[in-house]
């Protein structure tokens, strides 16, 4: 079982412990391409939905689409 050879300090371990809540704090926003809102990347929106363009990035959506065109 791997020890480590010096003991941590409690500064130490706790810059360790809580540097994920510092990093989760900041947040990027983009623009939607629908109607310019802010959101968070990666994130289906209401207006995405409707408009149906987010079909366009799916993986599945584009396997389903080649298999069509061969077909």
């Amino acid at each position: 079982m791997a020890v480590p050879k010096k003991k941590s300090s409690k500064s130490r371990r706790n810059m360790r412990r809580f540097a994920s809540a510092k990093k989760a704090l900041t947040t990027e926003v983009v623009t939607s391409p629908i109607d310019q809102a802010p959101t968070r990347p990666h994130r289906i929106t209401k207006a995405l939905l409707a408009s149906g363009r987010y079909l366009e990035a799916t993986a599945g959506y584009k396997k389903r689409s080649a298999a069509g065109k061969t077909a």
